[in-house]
């Protein structure tokens, strides 16, 4: 007698789905946890990553409470606008560094200059901000057939 679980695809992708929105509240979590520690609150901009996380959670707590389609449609594009500003983190990062470098040294230029903005040392760290497009890709990942969008896609083909 065979006593071992059967899986179908339908179980295994709600685990992998499961398993995936875990990892991006951990991540989500954590940094919000890094950004407050290192006071990543001194500008408007500054506040972009805070926000946005902020609006993927209250977007997820929606979702929980009505499972619909618009639900996980805002928790895509909020995961869309994570990309974009770890782009224009990294960007904001990395001009940040710059001009801190050619303060330390101003004979610098070039691919030089290029490469020691974007080494180690000095924060801001140039890709720090790429935690915001892992985030987003991990969120579109959780996303991806998600069952309210196929729900939503039968009614109106009905």
């Amino acid at each position: 007698m065979n006593t071992s679980p059967t899986y179908t695809s339908d179980t295994v992708i709600a685990a992998i789905r499961r398993i995936l929105l875990l990892i991006f509240l951990l991540g989500a979590f954590g940094t919000v946890a890094e950004l407050l520690l290192l006071g990543h609150t001194e500008d408007s901009w500054q506040w972009v990553p805070l926000g946005l996380v902020l609006l993927s959670l209250f977007a997820l707590l929606c979702h929980a409470a009505v499972k619909r389609a618009a639900t996980v449609r805002i928790f895509q594009t909020t995961m869309l606008l994570f990309m974009i500003s770890g782009i224009v983190g990294a960007w904001f990062h990395y001009r940040a560094k710059v001009e801190f470098k050619l303060e330390m040294s101003p004979g610098l230029a070039g691919l030089e200059l290029f490469w020691e903005a974007i080494k180690g040392g000095a924060v801001p760290p140039v890709l720090a901000p790429g935690m915001m497009i892992q985030l987003g890709l991990i969120g579109l990942a959780y996303t991806f057939r998600h069952p309210a969008l196929a729900a939503s896609t039968q009614k109106t083909n009905q």
